[in-house]
């Protein structure tokens, strides 16, 4: 009874998403995305820079291989902002390094491998990233600079991002995943989670300054269920793996770092009353997609497994990645959480988004219904 009250309950879901994205029904009060972050949220910006290391292939297939063509996108096709922009009726946002594209619906300054924190900071704690990083102080340049270009007043500019959605991460999760792949223990890390959490605080600050008056702040994935902290960090005969199968140490590191950030976002909406700051759930989410993977269509013998990937008991190795010469694909992704060990496919994305916009994961849910008023 429980089972059939669920699937009822996502099906239900799905048809209203669906309307949401109905072109029948009435305009949305959004007319533009902002969006800043990391690999979760860019759609080209690292590919254009010339992508690195873990990103070396993102250019070809297999990636993109859903959406029948590389975008620059990490997954096989689309992200969590595509379906937000969808819900909304805008077109999927360009990246800012496309200086070709339109950017009358916004832009997207996320660029895969960011982090929250500035170089000079990882780097005097002797945490390694790829050259080329762009933390978000370096897209908060980017998106001053694309106000100067088409901005033609101070005034103009206020008006024009009154009416925006500034999507604001996921970022942070590579300050982490940087110093977690050296082998830094789980306490060390810890001792950088207010940093990051001011890096995102500050920033925020500063473009409600500008003019931004919607925004949603999320958190960051249970990092214990991902295929290559488990490929990396499980140790055999360990207790340390959940009823999921997730490791529960860096899970609840990950837990940590979202409540430091809710809690901080949560006096940040206090401060600024007439602003509208959601907190999206995403660890919450992402376990409500596992717990309900059977109706969602995934198979629920490679949820921890990457889709795209070179074998071992999670499909993951970090010496031989998706793309690169000897891994290989599933024959569906659209059943696979996960991508390539790190990502997570379109679909899972797709399940995400639906999460954020109907099911409570992003509170306070009045403020994510007056966003989404279509």
């Amino acid at each position: 009874m429980a089972a059939a009250s669920s699937r009822a309950k996502l099906l239900l879901t799905l048809v209203l998403l669906q309307a949401l994205m109905d072109s029948a029904a009435p305009a949305c009060s959004v007319d533009a995305i902002y969006s800043f972050g990391d690999s979760i949220a860019d759609t080209g910006n690292l590919l254009r820079e010339g992508p690195v290391g873990f990103f070396s292939s993102i250019g070809s297939f297999p990636y993109g291989q859903t959406y029948e063509k590389p975008t620059g996108r990490c997954s096989d096709g689309l992200l969590i902002i595509d379906y937000l922009a969808m819900a909304l009726k805008l077109p999927l946002i360009n990246p800012y390094l496309d200086k070709t594209a339109d950017f009358s619906s916004g832009v997207n300054f996320a660029v895969a491998g960011a982090t929250a924190l500035d170089r000079t900071y990882l780097l005097q704690n002797a945490i390694v990233m790829p050259p080329g990083n762009m933390p978000l102080s370096s897209q908060l340049d980017w998106f001053k600079a694309h106000l100067n270009a088409t901005c033609p007043s101070q005034e103009d500019c206020a008006k024009k991002l009154g009416g925006a959605l500034f999507l604001v991460g996921e970022i942070g999760g590579n300050d982490y995943n940087y110093a977690f792949f050296q082998k830094r223990s789980i306490e060390a890390v810890k001792a950088y989670v207010p940093q990051v959490v001011k890096s995102i605080m500050d920033f925020t600050k500063e473009v409600i300054e500008l003019g931004a008056t919607q925004i949603i702040i999320p958190g960051n994935f249970p990092i214990g269920c991902s295929p290559s902290y488990l490929s990396l960090f499980s140790v055999a005969g360990s207790a340390d793996h959940d009823e999921r199968g997730c490791l529960t140490s860096y899970n609840s590191f990950a837990a940590y770092h979202n409540e430091q950030l809710k809690v901080a976002t949560d006096n940040l909406r206090k401060a600024n009353a007439d602003i509208s700051i959601v907190y999206a759930d995403y660890y919450g989410a992402f376990l409500h997609l596992l717990d309900h993977a059977s109706v969602l269509g995934f198979n629920e013998g490679s949820l921890l497994k990457a889709c795209c990937g070179s074998g071992g008991e999670y499909n993951f190795n970090m010496h031989l990645m998706c793309g690169g010469l000897g891994s290989s694909t599933c024959t569906d992704p659209a059943r696979h959480v996960s991508w390539d060990g790190i990502h997570l496919t379109q679909q899972a994305y797709r399940a995400m988004a639906l999460s954020l916009l109907m099911e409570g994961f992003a509170q306070p849910g009045e403020s994510v219904q007056e966003i989404w008023n279509c």
